[in-house]
């Protein structure tokens, strides 16, 4: 049975409604507020390939590199009804090791057809700093590595599989990861049941051929040609500095190669890349040119390409530390995307936004009343400004997608006080449509805690197009001391640590130098 038009869109929205029932059931039973408060995690189902078939509107990293390798991890198992596979190796397929996968096969009938899959960052994962965010030179630092494992098999939750991680995690957010997963499973049998498994399988099939003739409409309009760009990593958090990723974009009728020859090799610190990571920022860029109701398969992504040498910056090879490389890396390389895109769409590309995730990582551990915690946020900052208009002021920009803590949670959760959370009015770069204005968080500790911080944009501007300028740079301070971009601190009761992220850049000459 061939489906109109009505009839496919119905069919992905139907889809899409798994995908936030699942968010909404992860939200409501996790226990941390990284899950519950912040949203900092990503639903999505799967055709039995390992090709995207929907997802919700979740974190954009998380996304698209579970789009870029879970044909790897479903081909590496065996999968029985009732079962789901917990992963956290970024090698494997992961972004890095605070971001827990669980993977469940859905069955019609003894048959495989499809898998629903949900993706979440726990802030308690046994690295060598609390929040395991750390500044760390090898894999193993960041905590506890989880190959493909059955966590659940034929319903059951292997008790000894949780035995084994111990203190290092928060039990409960791996069982509010296992009941959204039951929910994706029981929703999407049910539209199975409906539809019947042929049908089903013929619609998947519609629907990522829809998806292809969106994606090859909206890069259409890209001139075919060969648009290269270079921008830099501040530092790697290990002494090397300005680090260069270069991107070739080679744009013909049909498809579009993004090439990072060039690219500076892997890290001792923590900035390296998987290349799911890469693919996911690549995905990103893309996916901004196409309508805004393509719906997210694997068709919409079949015409977009890469190459990254191994062992490179952004496809770096085992066992090199990663954590920053998800959130700060991927940031940089749409930048880089973005910025050779600009090239060739110079009214439809925006500057450079902040930059950054401006990650804070906190906690304590040992005895006493204050220890035994662990936090992590990113905090927001300037978006750039395009030929549409001025950047937003204090938002998550591109990679991430997630919310601020209430400062009442932060309060009411940990020992710590917010003292300050405000725009920092003028960061923005100028132009005839300025960047968005940064942010300034500024904690007081009421104890002893260490804390990790992993910034970016805090030596090199977001860039300004068109004329316009650069974004102020963002800059973090203890007690009014100038702070590293990157850095380990342990802090004492009464200590106040701000975070003022990096504004957008401007886009189009000033108005009063036109005039």
């Amino acid at each position: 049975m061939k489906l109109n038009a009505v009839q496919l869109g119905v069919f992905n929205s139907r889809l899409e409604a798994v995908c936030d029932e699942m968010a909404a059931v992860l939200q409501r039973s996790a226990f941390s507020p990284n899950i519950k408060e912040r949203l900092d995690f990503s639903c999505a189902v799967f055709d039995r390939s390992g090709a995207l078939t929907a997802q919700a509107a979740h974190i954009p990293v998380h996304l698209g590199s579970m789009a870029y390798a879970m044909a790897d991890i479903v081909d590496s198992c065996q999968w029985s009804p009732g079962d789901m596979v917990v992963v956290n190796d970024p090698y494997l397929g992961g972004t890095h090791l605070p971001d827990v996968t669980l993977i469940a096969p859905v069955f019609v009938v003894g048959q495989l057809i499809a898998f629903v899959v949900n993706r979440a960052h726990h802030a308690k994962i046994g690295a060598t700093s609390p929040g395991s965010m750390p500044i760390s030179t090898s894999l193993e630092q960041e905590g506890v590595l989880i190959s493909p494992t059955q966590l659940v098999v034929a319903g059951e939750l292997q008790g000894a599989v949780m035995a084994q991680m111990g203190d290092a995690i928060e039990e409960g957010d791996f069982i509010a990861q296992v009941s959204a997963n039951r929910v994706g499973v029981a929703r999407l049998s049910e539209l199975l049941s409906a539809m019947g498994r042929e049908s089903y399988t013929a619609a998947v099939a519609e629907l990522n051929a829809y998806g292809e003739r969106l994606a090859l409409s909206g890069l259409g309009k890209i001139p075919v040609g060969e648009y290269r760009f270079t921008d830099y990593m501040d530092d790697d958090g290990a002494g090397n500095t300005r680090i260069p990723i270069t991107v070739s974009l080679t744009v013909s009728d049909r498809s579009i190669m993004a090439d990072f020859s060039g690219t500076a090799a892997q890290q001792a610190g923590n900035i390296n890349c998987p290349l799911s990571v890469t693919a996911a920022a690549v995905f990103y860029a893309f996916r901004c040119l196409m309508p805004v109701a393509a719906p997210a398969c694997a068709g919409l992504f079949s015409p977009v390409h890469l190459r990254a040498p191994e062992g490179c910056l952004v496809n770096a090879r085992r066992p090199a530390a990663v954590v920053a490389g998800n959130v700060e890396t991927s940031t940089r390389i749409t930048d880089v995307v973005l910025g050779a895109l600009a090239q060739a769409l110079p009214d439809r590309i925006p500057a450079a936004s902040h930059g950054s995730m401006n990650n804070v990582a906190m906690g304590c551990s040992g005895d006493g009343a204050a220890a035994g915690w662990d936090y992590y946020e990113t905090i927001g900052g300037g978006m750039g400004a395009s030929a549409l208009g001025a950047g937003q002021s204090g938002v998550q920009t591109h990679m991430t997608n997630t919310l601020n803590t209430p400062v009442e949670s932060l309060e009411m959760h940990y020992p710590l006080r917010v003292t300050a959370y405000r725009l920092r009015q003028g960061s923005g770069g100028e132009g005839q449509y300025p960047g968005g204005d940064g942010l300034l968080r500024e904690f007081q500790f009421l104890a002893d805690t260490t804390v990790t911080l992993l910034t970016e944009r805090r030596q090199l501007a977001p860039w300004g197009l068109a004329g316009g300028g650069d974004g102020q740079s963002g800059e973090n301070r203890l007690n009014g001391e100038l702070l590293a971009g990157k850095c380990q601190l342990q802090l004492r009761a009464g200590d106040c640590l701000s975070v003022a992220s990096a504004g957008g850049g401007g886009w189009g000459l000033p108005m009063a130098i036109v005039e």
